[in-house]
C-alpha cells in the first residue's frame, strides 16, 4: 500500500531495496506529488548478518547500507523500547556430551583448534558460544554408560570411595582447551542417572533413586563440583536429573516432582551449603508440557530457597510456559537447555522453528539461557549408548580428521551468540505479522534485533526506534541479526 494504492509485490520489494541501498534506512512514500529523489550518499547505521532459508546464504554479513530516518512510511514496524527491560542473559551454546569430545578429539590439533575459536573465541570469525551444559556421568550420546562411582553388582560404596572421573577425562581435557579460549564460559551440569547401585531397579534405564542414598548422592555431587574445580572447571549450575519425567533413555532416571523437592530440600541443598558450594541448584530440566512439576518443588517453603530457578525443553508443550513458571516466581529464573535437531529434519525446517521457538520464543518468555542439544557427532549420527538417540544431528558433522561441516544447529546459534554476549538484557520489543523477533542491550551498548520471517514470502518492515525507522526487507523463512 502506497498513498492509499495497491502495488505489486516486485514494485514494493523494488522501492523498498531502491530506499535501503540508495537512498536511507526510512522512506517517503513516492507519488506523483513526492518523486524518488535522487540518491544521496548516506553511511551505514544497522550491520546485517543473514542466513536463507534456501541455504545460499548463510551467516553472512550484508553490505548494503541500511540507515535510520525521520520519514515516515507505510510498512509494518518492530519497534524497540530499550528502557523496558527484561532479564539478564547467560547465554547461547550447546551440550558438550561425551560422543562430541570424542569426534571433536579425533580432529588433528590444528584443525581443532580451527573449530575451537571458531566456535568459542571472540574473533570476528567466531560465533561466540558462551554456555555448554555437559553431562555428570555418561549421558545417551556417549560411546557407552557410565558414572563416576561404578562397582560390582551386589555392592555398595557409602564413603564414595570408588569415586573417579577418569572415565571423562577426554571430555575434561577438552572442556580446559575450551576454557583457554573463553575462560568465561558458564557450565551447566546434568546427570541422565545415578550409579546403579543408588537405584531401585539395578540397571542404567529407567527405575528411581531410592530414599536411602538421597544423602549419598547429594555427596557424589559435591564430589563432582570439587574434582571439577581441582580440574580448573567452575560449574555454574546443576540440575538434579535430565527429563526425571523420561524413563526410556539410556542412561535415564524417575524423578517425581515431590522426590526431587524432597531431594533438593532435604540432601541437595543442604549439602551445598555445608560444603560452602555456590552452583545454583535448577529444578525439572524437561518438556513445558508439565510446568506443574517446577510450579510444586518451588511452591515447597522449604526447597525454595535452595533453587535458583527452572529448566525446560520443547519435544512437547508451548514454550510460553517458561512465563507460565516465571509469572508464578518472578524472583526465580527460567533456563532452555535443550532441543535437538534431526536427522531427518531439513535446513529450512529447522532453521525457522528453533530460530522462533528455542531462540527468539525462549528469550520473550524470560529464558536465561537458549542451548541446542549435541554440539558434534560423526556422520552415522554417533557416538550413542545402546538405546540412545540414533537421530540427533549435531551442531558439527566430524567427518574425518582434517573435515568437519557446519549444520543448521550451528547457524541456529550463531545468530545470537555472535552478537548478544553474556550480560546483555533483553529489551521490549513489538510482533509485527509474520516477524518473530527478540531485541537486547549488550553491555558494549549495542542493540541487537534477531527477526525470523516465518512467511513464506518477503516481507518489508521498519525497524522504529526513539522516533526513527530504518527500513529493511527479509526473505521468507530466512532469519536476520541487526546490530547498531
Amino acid at each position: 500500500m502506497i498513498k492509499g494504492k495497491i502495488v505489486s509485490k516486485p514494485l514494493l520489494y523494488f522501492i523498498v531495496l531502491i530506499s535501503v541501498i540508495c537512498c536511507s534506512g526510512g522512506t517517503t512514500d513516492p507519488s506523483p506529488k513526492d518523486p524518488i529523489k535522487p540518491p544521496t550518499t548516506v553511511t551505514n547505521e544497522v550491520d546485517v548478518w543473514l542466513t536463507k532459508s534456501d541455504q545460499s546464504v548463510k551467516l553472512q554479513k550484508q553490505t548494503s547500507v541500511l540507515a535510520f530516518s525521520s520519514d515516515s512510511n507505510n510498512y509494518q514496524n518492530i519497534d524497540i523500547n530499550t528502557s523496558q527491560t527484561f532479564q539478564s542473559v547467560d547465554g547461547f551454546g550447546y551440550t558438550l556430551t561425551g560422543g562430541s569430545a570424542e569426534v571433536i578429539n579425533k580432529l588433528t590439533p590444528s584443525k581443532k583448534q580451527e573449530l575451537l575459536q571458531d566456535l568459542f573465541g571472540n574473533s570476528a570469525t567466531s560465533i561466540g558460544v558462551s554456555y555448554l551444559r555437559i553431562s555428570i556421568g555418561a549421558s545417551d550420546l556417549n560411546s557407552s554408560v557410565f558414572s563416576y562411582d561404578d562397582i560390582p553388582a551386589g555392592e555398595t560404596d557409602l564413603n564414595l570411595t570408588k569415586f573417579s572421573l577418569d572415565k571423562d577425562l577426554p571430555l575434561i581435557n577438552l572442556l580446559k582447551e575450551i576454557l583457554a579460549i573463553n575462560p568465561k564460559i558458564k557450565i551447566l551440569a546434568t546427570p541422565w542417572s545415578s550409579p546403579v547401585w543408588m537405584k531401585d531397579n539395578g540397571n542404567t534405564v529407567g527405575g528411581s533413586l531410592l530414599p536411602k542414598y538421597y544423602s549419598v548422592y547429594a555427596d557424589y555431587f559435591v564430589k563432582y563440583i570439587k574434582a571439577m574445580q581441582q580440574n580448573g572447571i567452575m560449574i555454574d549450575a546443576v540440575t538434579p536429573q535430565n527429563e526425571p519425567l523420561n524413563p526410556n533413555n539410556n542412561p535415564s532416571l524417575v524423578m517425581t516432582a515431590p522426590q526431587q523437592a524432597d531431594f533438593i530440600k532435604n540432601n541437595l541443598g543442604p549439602a551445598f551449603k555445608s560444603a560452602g558450594i555456590s552452583t545454583k541448584i535448577i529444578n525439572y530440566d524437561h518438556n513445558c508440557d508439565v510446568t506443574n512439576y517446577s510450579l510444586s518443588i518451588l511452591g515447597d517453603p522449604i526447597a525454595n530457597p535452595f533453587i535458583d530457578g527452572s529448566a525446560f525443553h520443547l519435544y512437547a508443550g508451548d514454550i510460553s510456559a517458561l512465563s507460565t513458571v516465571h509469572d508464578a516466581f518472578p524472583s526465580k529464573n527460567v533456563y532452555f537447555t535443550e532441543q535437538y535437531t534431526a536427522s531427518t529434519g531439513d535446513f529450512a525446517g529447522d532453521l525457522k522453528w528453533h530460530l522462533k521457538n528455542v531462540i527468539i520464543g525462549s528469550m520473550r518468555n524470560w529464558s536465561k539461557t537458549a542451548l541446542e542439544w549435541n554440539l558434534a557427532n560423526d556422520p552415522n549420527f554417533s557416538p550413542h549408548t545402546n538405546g540412545g538417540c540414533t537421530v540427533c544431528k549435531g551442531a558439527i558433522t566430524i567427518n574425518s580428521s582434517e573435515s568437519y561441516t557446519k549444520n543448521v544447529a550451528y547457524y541456529i546459534i550463531a545468530h545470537a551468540s555472535k552478537f548478544v554476549p553474556q550480560g546483555s538484557i533483553r529489551v521490549a520489543t513489538s510482533q509485527s505479522g509474520t516477524l518473530s523477533n527478540v531485541g537486547f542491550k549488550t553491555p558494549d551498548g549495542k542493540t541487537v534485533l534477531i527477526v525470523e520471517n516465518d512467511a513464506a514470502t518477503v516481507q518489508a518492515f521498519n525497524i522504529k526506534i526513539n522516533g526513527k525507522w530504518a527500513t529493511t526487507i527479509l526473505d521468507g523463512g530466512s532469519v536476520a541479526t541487526y546490530i547498531f
